[in-house]
């Protein structure tokens, strides 16, 4: 298949922003996952007008697979600054997949209190779900082909693009 098979990323994200725009207020907290979560993350809360401080989650202590995947050599640090308790949280991935990261990222949340709602802003959902996970905001969907994933790139003028990786047989 010639160029890029996989949707704009910054048509996604700005379709997020639309579909948030009536749900998320200035005082709703916006968690980015790491790493490409955090970008969307960091996108939505300008554009948004979120007054809230923006968080950022590392998952990698937090996964159920922890021991056959291992630590991943670049973990980051998570930071959430504000006060979960009781407040409306977004959850934001960047390729929504297994379920399992978002599973990780809400029993890490849940280590800073109990949130009065969480719900999940993705920018693009591949499929493959082991566990009852569905984004409540979604830019788009993509069929793969087995042996086929989906990465999240920032180039250094800030911009989103989609890549599309092939495994080597």
């Amino acid at each position: 298949m010639p160029g890029n098979p996989l949707p704009d990323a910054e048509q996604l994200l700005q379709a997020l922003i639309e579909q948030m725009r009536p749900t998320v207020g200035p005082e709703t907290g916006l968690i980015g996952i790491h790493t490409g979560g955090v970008w969307v993350a960091e996108r939505l809360h300008q554009a948004l007008g979120v007054k809230v401080p923006l968080a950022a989650l590392d998952v990698s202590f937090y996964r159920d697979d922890y021991q056959s995947r291992g630590l991943h050599r670049d973990v980051q640090r998570s930071d959430i600054s504000f006060e979960v308790e009781e407040r409306d949280l977004v959850l934001v991935d960047d390729v929504l997949y297994t379920g399992r990261t978002i599973r990780a990222a809400l029993n890490e949340i849940f280590d800073y209190g109990r949130p009065g709602r969480v719900q999940l802003a993705a920018l693009i959902d591949r499929g493959g779900r082991q566990l009852p996970i569905a984004a409540d905001f979604l830019g788009a969907t993509a069929q793969l082909q087995p042996g086929q994933s989906v990465e999240l790139t920032r180039d250094a003028e800030g911009r989103l693009k989609l890549v599309l990786h092939e495994e080597k047989p």
